[in-house]
């Protein structure tokens, strides 16, 4: 693909309802100076704040951004004088600020194109409360023709003044419908798109991250490492054969198959799984386990996801250890 036409793309095809919206307001002159996009990652969020930039940044704009001004052809470069992107420096979780800074000193300036400022903060609750503070008084006085576009996986964690002056669009999981077409495209069959829909809780991008062949022989891993749990493997020795840097992505499915199992300890149902093809695995532990131990471990995992997300450092060859030990107390009860 072109890289201008690129800047053209409208966001991903379940979000085109969301999109109408905003180039409604773009074109009424009634889009507030601050946005925040939020709703779950894997969703495509991102897709839709480009779009928004593009557009807002584009001096021909239609549907979505021309792709072919001078305006778009500095966004496609890679830069453009009136964007100013905003997001942890490389190897840490935290936006601090010493960046924050560095808008509030961006918004006092005259768009060198003539147009808006665009800054985007991404993920927006990756700002520390010095950040967050200092970002209000340019929120609450931006000047004209200033857009700030915050993306955030998870509103809550943002200090409500920063929530209370920004629109907030809150972005929630397509009906399959909605996404089948590309997501069949994408991993080659429908078959395979809705399997991968399912299992990644209808989070489209998430699903096709999930068919990646790393990601598969991640969740094929894990499903064995719980079978010999099962069977009385140490579970110290199991969390030395994971790989430590993917704990996130461990504790995403444990997170996910800990739901599945409540689920099914309370409905004794499999329909409503995620992962229909791991329901031997759940029913034995189902049989060993209490619902309410299950509950405590999904709080144990959730946290320790939380703590990552946030800039924590917990040790990660600590953190499989208590997790599998965990697991395997409760699997053998």
């Amino acid at each position: 693909m072109d890289v201008n036409s690129s800047v053209a793309q409208p966001p991903m095809p379940w979000l085109a309802p969301r999109w109408h919206e905003l180039v409604r307001l773009m074109d009424a002159g009634r889009l507030p100076h601050a946005v925040l996009l939020s709703g779950p990652r894997g969703l495509g969020k991102q897709s839709l704040a480009e779009a928004l930039i593009a557009r807002a940044l584009c001096a021909r704009p239609g549907e979505t951004a021309c792709g072919e001004c001078h305006s778009c052809h500095m966004l496609a470069s890679g830069y453009h004088p009136d964007l100013l992107r905003v997001a942890p420096e490389e190897g840490k979780r935290m936006i601090r600020i010493d960046p924050i800074r560095q808008v509030n000193g961006f918004v006092s300036q005259t768009a060198q194109q003539g147009g808006h400022r665009v800054i985007e903060i991404r993920p927006a609750e990756a700002m520390n409360v010095a950040a967050s503070n200092a970002l209000l008084k340019s929120l609450e006085e931006p000047g004209q023709d200033t857009l700030f576009v915050l993306v955030s996986d998870m509103p809550s964690h943002l200090l409500p003044t920063i929530r209370s002056r920004c629109q907030q669009w809150t972005l929630k999981p397509p009906e399959l419908e909605d996404c089948l077409d590309w997501l069949s495209k994408e991993l080659g069959s429908e078959d395979e798109a809705r399997f991968w829909f399912r299992a990644a809780g209808g989070l489209p991008l998430a699903a096709r991250q999930l068919a990646e062949p790393g990601s598969r022989a991640l969740r094929q891993q894990l499903h064995e490492t719980f079978d010999a749990l099962v069977r009385g493997a140490e579970p110290v020795a199991e969390a030395a054969r994971l790989d430590r840097q993917a704990i996130d992505a461990i504790l995403w499915y444990g997170i996910a198959w800990l739901e599945d199992l409540i689920r099914l300890g309370l409905s004794g149902e499999p329909e409503g799984l995620r992962n229909p093809d791991l329901a031997p695995l759940y029913r034995q532990a189902v049989k060993n386990g209490r619902v309410r131990d299950w509950f405590r471990l999904l709080d144990y995992a959730r946290e320790q996801r939380r703590l990552l997300s946030e800039g924590g450092n917990p040790n990660p060859q600590l953190v499989l250890e208590a997790w599998l030990v965990r697991w395997a107390a409760l699997l053998r009860s």
